[in-house]
């Protein structure tokens, strides 16, 4: 088990800062827009990322409809655009997904999605959580579905829509990681779900078109952990299971509510085997306590190392569960504030991509137009054996 303390942080971060890449950056938002209906709704200020895959020609980025103004919930930029520069964003697949955009709400196109995710069979998997203004007034305008995509054509090649027994009234899907590693990939795959405001995860089966519904209360929010301070800001969210990180290797499921200094693990065994019977628990294990709340987490499926960034400390660090080793990848107190996306990136070498988005001010309604608030970074493989921590961020 880890234990995640601040120790050395401030003494390595300073030099370590140096090899975190800017790919690239953003004051605000902006779109390539169809027609003048979509820019009148615009609201900049309101609209951020908290999703990113990675594919071979494009970054594909998800943006929640967490308030109004948001024209496109699900869009791309090229993959190798100059470095720091601030592309204008292309609706995914088209324009025609996202009439949310114009008040117009349609329950086959995308409502609202936080995160997305590639298969081996370049298919794009879209959870969208069917939930708009979350943070404001939490409307459900549409059933949670998940909608893939064939990244080759855009085209939708499955849509699944939620049946009612696995939601709750509060259901927000937020998050997905897929499994090809058992039953098999693409139609084949496994995919585990985090429902953050309802707090469980969510299984679905592919190959059986058959989904699931478990709860634990490590998937709920603690009260002790709801405040945050980023950059002297304070704030209060009280999400529960969202970050979701997976070993095929290892055969984990690791995830963590934002509002909590822990990250947990559950064996996927158990949880591909359908519903619990009746008085039985699911049995989850606790990886580690953090220095500080965290959102991100990711694996490298090589080497079984778990990223993840606590948040307060505003930076990425690692762990390996077989050498219990725990390094410091990056830190800078203004290029990485509240990352709400880690990524391992198998088609970029295996190098560690992240969202950095200044989520704070955005909830906090002080953001600020003429500040580079959005960031999408990387930190290169080759950076990663630099750092070894003599005190852990990680408390095992």
């Amino acid at each position: 088990m880890m234990w995640l303390k601040i120790g050395i942080l401030l003494c390595v971060g300073l030099s370590n800062a140096v090899d975190l890449e800017i790919l690239n950056e953003w004051n605000l938002l902006d779109f390539n827009f169809p027609d003048y209906e979509f820019i009148k709704n615009f609201k900049p200020e309101n609209t951020v990322f908290t999703g990113l895959e990675i594919t071979d020609d494009r970054l594909i980025l998800a943006m929640p409809r967490l308030r109004a103004g948001i024209p496109a919930t699900l869009a791309s930029i090229p993959r190798n655009t100059p470095k720091g520069s601030s592309p204008k964003l292309d609706a995914y697949p088209d324009w025609s997904f996202h009439a949310a955009g114009v008040d117009n709400t349609s329950c086959t196109g995308l409502v609202s999605v936080y995160r997305i995710r590639q298969d081996s069979c370049n298919r794009l998997w879209v959870l969208d959580s069917g939930v708009q203004t979350s943070i404001d007034n939490f409307q459900r305008v549409c059933d949670p579905k998940l909608v893939i995509f064939d990244l080759r054509t855009d085209t939708v090649v499955r849509t699944v829509v939620f049946p009612k027994e696995v939601l709750r009234p509060a259901s927000l899907m937020t998050n997905l990681v897929i499994d090809e590693s058992v039953n098999g990939k693409c139609d084949s795959a496994l995919v585990y779900m985090s429902d953050t405001a309802a707090p469980g995860v969510v299984v679905y089966d592919s190959s059986k078109d058959n989904i699931w519904r478990f709860m634990h209360p490590s998937m709920f929010p603690d009260p002790n952990f709801s405040d945050y301070t980023i950059d002297n800001e304070r704030f209060t969210l009280m999400d529960g299971i969202v970050g979701l990180g997976f070993s095929p290797n290892r055969g984990l499921l690791y995830y963590q509510p934002l509002a909590t200094d822990r990250i947990f693990s559950v064996s996927t065994s158990v949880l591909r085997k359908g519903p619990l019977a009746e008085g039985v628990d699911l049995p989850v294990a606790l990886v580690g306590k953090k220095s500080s709340q965290g959102l991100g987490l990711a694996v490298d499926s090589f080497s079984d190392t778990l990223y993840f960034s606590p948040l307060e400390q505003t930076s990425i660090a690692s762990w390996n569960p077989k050498s219990n080793q725990e390094r410091l990848l990056a830190f800078d107190p203004q290029k990485l504030q509240f990352l709400a996306e880690i990524r391992w990136a198998e088609k970029d070498g295996g190098n560690v991509w992240a969202l950095s988005t200044r989520f704070q001010k955005f909830f906090r309604r002080t953001v600020n137009g003429n500040e580079i608030n959005l960031r999408i970074v990387r930190v290169p493989k080759a950076t990663e054996p630099q750092f070894p921590l003599s005190n852990s961020l990680l408390y095992f």
